[in-house]
């Protein structure tokens, strides 16, 4: 038993990459349907092989304008190119042994499991050093019993979000780090490097700061730490910008690391770096410094860019209104239903009380620094889902070393001398409590809160029609514009060599909206509309989610009518395949 720990403790880097490998290969095998079919099950990893598609075909390296929504302008998407790396490069190594097709399918099914090697080293060091060299066997565990943030790094789950979670997972290793300057630079680099995906991480990355700059005022010993961040930050954020901005971030937007954002990063850079060298001995000191920083830092942002001070998607009223503040994901928890909320609450409310009780009891310890970073951020994002519900896989993310600390402390009592089978059941409880799966188990079995008919219909409904069956068919059309829901658009263009007008992106706004108009406005608005875009066919998908939308705000709308078997005299039926969930219209 001893030889065994020696082996785990020594070798744990090893030994949690080879778990990483078998995870992978796990879930490689069990989607491998879903691979095969190219089940991009959201918009915007659609979108993400868009962009990696034109990188491939020649595009610009800057240039991050898909040109075949709402066409022949395009539109700017707010996104770098820094995603598209390892996916271009698995096509690349994959193409001459499968063949384009096949290499595309595959890099879309590795690609969002090489971030959870990141991930689960990060979490690994982190419990190493706050609750036992041994304790990193809990990462792997725990990172697989949470349910959103695990669905951010599986197969076909392209877009960003799972490389933003795991650079979340190094920003907590850096804070725990005992070494300042080492810690100092992961979370300098994993923040800049966040950043230059995207902005959604931007309140843990000022939450970050906030912690190291607090740790510093406490004590004057984490100097090291606050100037290393300082540097990495500024200057990260700076090669971030000069690598991957596009030429659509290079204007005063406030959406992404444009130079509206780069020029807060470097202006608080500096000023934590002045302040780490100042180092001035009185605590009181330092935390008006640390304050007059912060506050500069915000001056600087209210005056130098006011228009950044509402909204960052900076979209129109009417937009917001009628579509972004309808984005289900930019909700509050307590908006969903019980059956999607409960599960996704539940551990973050475990993984706070184990890092409160945690840092209570390394009060006296060196690790109190490293449990009260965690206990913040976990509260933070705790809080965060009281905002919107897409703080779920952060929260659940952060929630695994409190969650790891509750299951450590009942080692003793499970390994204490009783029955071997009594063991087994024990830790089978204890991990089934900690984890939070408690709430699933009870939901599935007592079937709390079941969607309705109406909903599962809706969902069916929308499933089918963004599957490759459905879609296939519409290539033996000829190559046009078509005029569809804002959320067919980014699949259609993927899986056909059809032009669509929208998709659902913030930049592409108007196009959005034209959209709507169309098909809650009159039939003649919606004509009109159809061939100023120069569409020639149109495509719906009836009990679609967005169609119900359309005929429940707008009865007497266009689409209301054409749910319900209105014929119009600029609308030709266009045969489809027999079964097909789509019904076309030629546009005259």
């Amino acid at each position: 038993m001893e030889r065994a720990a020696r082996v785990i403790d020594r070798d744990w880097l090893r030994l949690s990459l080879l778990v990483w490998v078998a995870i992978a290969a796990w879930f490689v095998w069990k989607r491998w349907a879903a691979i095969h079919w190219l089940s991009l099950g959201d918009t915007d990893d659609n979108m993400r092989l868009m962009q990696v598609r034109a990188l491939l075909n020649g595009q610009g390296w800057y240039d991050l304008r898909d040109y075949r929504l709402n066409p022949p302008g395009g539109f700017d998407i707010h996104w770098s190119r820094l995603v598209d790396l390892p996916i271009a490069g698995l096509i690349l190594l994959l193409r001459p042994l499968v063949g384009y097709a096949e290499a595309e399918r595959l890099a879309c099914g590795i690609a969002p499991l090489l971030p959870a090697a990141v991930t689960l080293v990060a979490l690994g060091a982190t419990l190493r050093r706050l609750i036992h060299p041994l304790a990193w066997v809990l990462a792997p565990a725990l990172f697989l019993a949470t349910n959103v943030t695990l669905g951010m790094f599986l197969p076909d789950r392209i877009d960003h979000h799972g490389w933003q979670l795991a650079m979340l997972a190094v920003t907590v290793a850096g804070l725990c780090d005992p070494r300042g300057a080492r810690g100092g630079a992961l979370v300098g680099i994993a923040t800049a490097v966040s950043l230059t995906i995207g902005l959604e991480m931007l309140p843990y990355a000022a939450m970050s700061g906030a912690i190291i700059a607090l740790a510093w005022v406490i004590d004057r010993g984490e100097r090291d730490r606050l100037a290393v961040y300082a540097l990495t930050l500024a200057g990260g954020s700076a090669a971030g910008y000069a690598g991957f901005a596009s030429y659509g971030n290079r204007v005063l937007r406030c959406d992404a690391l444009t130079p509206v954002w780069l020029s807060v990063m470097v202006l608080a850079g500096g000023l934590l770096l002045l302040l780490a060298l100042a180092d001035p001995r009185k605590p009181a000191v330092r935390l008006a410094l640390a304050l007059a920083a912060g506050a500069a830092v915000a001056a600087f942002f209210a005056l130098a860019f006011p228009q950044c001070l509402g909204r960052p998607e900076q979209v129109s009223d009417e937009l917001y209104t009628t579509w972004l503040a309808n984005v289900r994901e930019a909700k509050p928890i307590y908006r969903h239903p019980l059956r999607i909320a409960l599960p996704i609450v539940t551990l973050p409310i475990i993984g706070l009380i184990g890092a409160l009780l945690a840092t209570w009891r390394a009060r006296r310890a060196p690790a109190l620094r490293g449990w009260a970073a965690v206990a913040l951020f976990g509260a933070f994002a705790a809080l965060m889902l009281l905002w919107q519900a897409r703080a779920g896989p952060a929260a659940q993310l952060l929630a695994i070393p409190g969650a790891a600390a509750l299951a450590w402390a009942t080692l003793p009592w499970l390994l204490a001398p009783r029955f071997w089978p009594a063991k087994a059941f024990a830790a089978v409880a204890v991990f089934v409590l900690v984890s939070g799966s408690f709430t699933q188990l009870a939901i599935d079995w007592f079937q709390i809160d079941r969607p309705s008919a109406y909903v599962r219909r809706v969902n069916k409904a929308t499933g089918r029609c963004m599957t490759i069956p459905a879609m296939a068919p519409l290539n033996r059309l000829p190559r046009q514009t078509i005029f569809t829901f804002v959320d067919i658009g980014p699949r259609l263009i993927t899986l056909t060599h059809h032009d669509a007008i929208a998709g659902p992106y913030h930049r592409n706004g108007d196009a959005i909206l034209d959209v709507h108009h169309a098909f809650k406005g009159t039939p003649e608005q919606a004509h009109a509309i159809m061939r100023r875009h120069g569409a020639t066919l149109l495509l719906v998908c009836p009990d679609m989610a967005e169609s119900t939308n359309y005929r429940a705000k707008a009865p007497g709308g266009f689409y209301a009518r054409l749910a319900r078997g209105e014929r119009f005299d600029w609308l030709v039926p266009v045969p489809l395949k027999k079964g097909s969930p789509f019904r076309a219209f030629r546009i005259e």
